[in-house]
Parts: C-alpha cells; sequence; structure tokens
C-alpha cells in the first residue's frame, strides 16, 4: 500500500510514520492490486487528535475519520473502521466494479464478509427545489432540523447540498457528472 501522510499542528515522527504504515499494511490482505491512500493527523484545540483516512478506487472512495486524546488510538479507529468497511460492503463494490467494467483494485474473495444487515430504504420523498443562496439553505436546514439540505443554488442553478460538519462548521456538496 502507497501512503501519503500527512499532519497539521503535530510533527511527523519516524515512530508516528512507522505505526501508520504497520497499521494500514494490514489492509493489503483485501485487495487483489496494490492501492494508494491519504492519511492525515491533525491535533486540534484542547488536545484532541484527529486522524482521517482516505482510499479513492476507480468509481469509490473508502473514507474514515476518528478522534481522541490519543493519536495512536485515532490511527487504531480509522484503520478499524476502514476494515469494517471493506468487509461490509466487499461482496457490492466487487460486482459494482464488474458492471462498470471499471479496472479497479478489487478485494480480495478470501476476505470473510461481514454479517449482513437487512437494510433497505423505507422512505422516498419527492419536493420542489426552490432557487436559493448557501445561506438561505443552511438556515432552512436549521429550521428543520436536518443535518443536510438539498436545494437548487440561485446563482448556478445546479442542485447542491449543504451539510452540518462534526465541526460544527457547514460543507456543500457539488455533484458532476462523472
Amino acid at each position: 500500500m502507497k501512503l501519503t501522510v500527512k499532519t497539521k499542528n503535530i510533527e511527523l515522527t519516524d515512530a508516528l510514520n512507522d505505526y501508520v504504515y504497520k497499521r494500514f499494511a494490514k489492509l493489503e490482505k483485501y485487495f487483489t492490486e496494490e492501492i494508494t491512500g491519504t492519511v492525515t493527523m491533525i491535533v486540534e484545540q484542547h488536545a484532541v487528535h484527529r486522524a482521517e483516512a482516505t482510499i479513492p478506487l476507480s468509481g469509490f472512495i473508502l473514507r474514515a475519520e476518528a478522534q481522541s486524546g490519543d493519536m495512536y488510538a485515532s490511527i487504531d479507529a480509522i484503520e478499524e473502521k476502514l476494515e469494517r468497511q471493506i468487509r461490509k460492503y466487499k461482496t457490492r463494490i466487487n460486482r459494482k466494479a464488474k458492471e462498470i467494467g471499471a479496472n479497479v483494485p478489487t478485494f480480495s474473495e478470501e476476505v470473510p464478509e461481514s454479517p449482513a444487515e437487512d437494510k433497505s430504504v423505507i422512505r422516498t420523498k419527492h419536493f420542489t427545489v426552490k432557487p436559493m443562496s448557501e445561506e438561505e439553505a443552511i438556515m432552512q436546514m436549521e429550521l428543520l432540523g436536518h443535518d443536510f439540505f438539498v436545494f437548487l443554488d440561485g446563482d448556478a442553478h445546479e442542485v447542491r447540498v449543504v451539510y452540518r460538519r462534526k465541526d460544527g462548521n457547514y460543507g456543500v456538496i457539488i455533484p458532476e457528472r462523472g
């Protein structure tokens, strides 16, 4: 596995770098080809140690984020979250990769699957999107008490999604045709 390790407000020591590579080496057994990924370690206010990992595959992105009082514990947590994602979704991802003919590093068939959870779409909601600004969409989201809100950007005339981030700030998702 090829990793790019980034840091913010923390020095990347050899010990920390080696620990990241050691933990993420465990994930190599799940793939049939070499993959690349990015691990970002950030120390925030009040000694919050946050670690994020992103592994882009063709058509899919595996992502995990964790925070704790110790960077090593945060690294452990993101590696475990990624492993759970792989085990849970490997069959679906392999099938989708074959359908689209993607040349993606597929998951090894030796990986045991997690027990299937019988979750399904229980509600479909249709609604009319009205043109508005990001600020109006955020206000509407807050008024509804939701964590996200779909709206039509008044300037760009495109559908967008505004969402509340874990840190309390907001993000905007702008879909692009792939």
